[in-house]
C-alpha cells in the first residue's frame, strides 16, 4: 500500500501554528522498520521514536510584553527586554526604515512609503519608551515619531534563532526526505477544493514532503484547472492552460508516446520551469503505464555522501537543455542550468534533469566532458536504485500533485484499450501562488503569528 489519509496521522501532543493534521502526515510517510532519510538541519527537528521527524518552526502564537527599552547611541540600537526574559537588539537605521506610520507606510497595501532616498542611514534616536497600550515609541531627531507593537517587533528579532524560526514559518524549507518506503499523502479531492483546513494541509504536506495523492476527481477533463483556481491561476507554457498526455502520432514530447519516460523533471529548458505540476488520470491503460517517481533531493544528498566530487561536478557544470516545436504556439526554447542546485548554505533547493531535451550541445573544455557523463550517470545510478524509487498506478479521478522542482517522475511503456487511450491531463503552477495561498489559509485559519 503506497498510500496514506491524512486522518490516520494521530499524534495531538505537538501543538504549533502549521496544521496539526499537515505535520502528522509528514510524522508517518515511512512504513515502521525502515529508518528515516536525512532530514534539512533545523533547530525544530524533532526526535521521536527513533525516526527524525520534522517539526514547524514556526513561531507559536504568543503575546509579548515589553519590560523595558534604552537607546544605546554608541552601537546605535535600540534594547528592548521582554517580560518573558531576554534582550532583542534593533538597529536605529532598521527602526526608521521600517516605521508603521501613514506617512511612512501604505497600510492597505502593507507597503513601505518612506523612499530610500529619504532616509537618513545614519539616523539616531532622541527617546524610546514603552507605552502605556505595551507599543515601543521612537522620537526620531526630526521630531517624526514611530510606534511599534510588542509582537511585530519580536517575530522580527535580529537573534540567530528568530531569523530562522522566522524564516521557516514564511517558506517552510524543511523537508521530510524518502525512499520506496514513502506512503504518499492523500487527501479528497472534493473536500480540498470546498474546505479550508483540507486545502492548507494538502498544501502543507505538498510542501513538506513533495507529493500529495487525491482522490474523488471526475474521470474527464477539467480537474486540475479546478483545482489549479483553488490556489490562485494556472501556469501558462508553450504547451497550453492545460495540456493532454496521450499516445499521439507526430508526438511533440516524449511523453505524448507510449513508450517508457525516464525519471526527469519538467521544462527545464525553460530559464523559469514550472514550481508545482498536477497530473489527472481521465483513462488508465489497459497494460503496463505504472508511474515512477523519486525524491531528487533526497537523491542529491545520498550522491553527496557517496561521490562528493560528482556531486560538485553537477552542481557546478550548466548543461544545455532545449525544446522546439509547436502546441499552444510554436517555440524554439534554451537554457542552461547546474542539474542540482544549491543556495548559499549548500542545501539542494532545486534538480533540474531531464533526459530528452538535453542539448547535444555541451559547453563544456573538452577535459571536463568525461567526468560530466560520469557525474550525471552516478546521479541516475542513485535514482534508479529499487529502493528509491515509489512505483504506482494512477486510476481514473486520481490526481497527483508534487513538487516540480524536486521530485523526478517516469512513467513505463504501456499499451491502451482499443479505442480508449491512456489519457491524463496536466497542468502547472508556480510555487510563489502556491504559497501564497497556503500562507492566505493559515492567517485566517489560525491567525498571525
Amino acid at each position: 500500500m503506497w498510500m496514506s489519509t491524512f486522518s490516520r496521522f494521530a499524534r495531538p501532543s505537538l501543538q504549533w501554528i502549521t496544521s496539526a493534521v499537515a505535520c502528522r502526515a509528514l510524522r508517518a510517510c515511512r512504513r515502521p522498520g525502515r529508518a528515516a532519510g536525512p532530514l534539512c538541519s533545523g533547530p525544530t527537528s524533532l526526535q521521536l521514536r527513533g525516526q527524525q521527524t520534522l517539526g514547524s518552526a514556526c513561531v507559536p502564537l504568543a503575546q509579548h510584553s515589553v519590560r523595558s527599552v534604552r537607546a544605546l547611541d554608541e552601537e546605535r540600537m535600540m534594547e528592548v527586554e521582554w517580560e518573558s526574559g531576554g534582550l532583542s537588539l534593533y538597529p536605529f537605521t532598521w527602526l526608521r526604515d521600517n516605521c508603521q506610520c501613514p506617512l511612512c507606510t501604505l497600510e492597505s497595501a502593507q507597503a513601505r512609503k518612506l523612499l530610500m532616498s529619504d532616509l537618513d542611514v545614519h539616523t539616531g534616536v532622541d527617546a524610546v519608551e514603552v507605552t502605556n497600550d505595551n507599543k515601543v515609541s521612537v522620537l526620531w531627531p526630526d521630531r517624526h515619531t514611530s510606534a511599534f507593537d510588542a509582537d511585530w517587533l519580536k517575530k522580527r528579532c535580529f537573534s540567530t534563532a528568530a531569523r530562522q524560526a522566522l524564516r521557516e514559518e514564511l517558506f517552510l524549507n524543511e523537508r521530510h526526505y524518502w525512499d520506496s518506503e514513502l506512503r504518499v499523502p492523500t487527501a479528497d479531492y472534493q473536500e480540498v477544493l470546498r474546505d479550508d483546513q483540507a486545502a492548507l494541509d494538502w498544501l502543507l504536506a505538498l510542501r513538506r514532503v513533495g507529493v500529495v495523492h487525491l482522490t474523488g476527481a471526475a474521470a474527464e477533463r477539467g480537474a486540475v484547472a479546478r483545482l489549479a483556481e483553488r490556489v490562485g491561476y494556472l501556469r501558462l507554457t508553450f504547451y497550453g492552460h492545460t495540456w493532454q498526455v496521450q499516445d499521439k502520432p507526430m508526438a511533440n514530447n516524449v511523453a505524448y508516446t507510449s513508450g517508457k519516460l525516464s525519471l526527469h523533471t519538467d521544462y527545464p529548458a525553460m530559464h523559469f520551469a514550472p514550481g508545482v505540476q498536477f497530473l489527472h488520470c481521465v483513462s488508465a491503460a489497459e497494460e503496463g503505464g505504472e508511474s515512477e517517481m523519486v525524491d531528487g533531493f533526497h537523491m542529491a544528498e545520498l550522491l553527496r555522501r557517496e561521490d562528493p566530487e560528482a556531486f560538485r561536478t553537477l552542481c557546478s557544470v550548466h548543461v544545455d537543455f532545449t525544446d522546439t516545436g509547436t502546441d499552444y504556439c510554436d517555440f524554439m526554447l534554451q537554457s542552461k542550468k547546474s542539474i542540482i542546485e544549491v543556495d548559499a548554505e549548500g542545501r539542494v533547493v532545486r534538480i533540474n534533469y531531464n533526459n530528452a531535451t538535453r542539448d547535444s550541445v555541451l559547453d563544456l573544455p573538452v577535459q571536463q566532458v568525461q567526468p560530466f557523463y560520469r557525474s550525471i550517470r552516478a546521479y541516475v545510478d542513485v535514482m534508479n536504485r529499487r529502493e528509491n524509487v515509489v512505483t504506482y498506478k494512477m486510476t481514473p479521478g486520481d490526481v497527483l500533485t508534487f513538487d516540480n522542482w524536486r521530485l523526478l517522475h517516469g512513467r513505463r511503456k504501456y499499451r491502451s484499450r482499443p479505442g480508449r487511450t491512456r489519457h491524463l491531463e496536466g497542468a502547472y503552477l508556480d510555487w510563489d501562488e502556491v504559497m501564497s495561498r497556503l500562507r492566505i489559509l493559515r492567517s485566517a485559519l489560525q491567525g498571525n503569528a
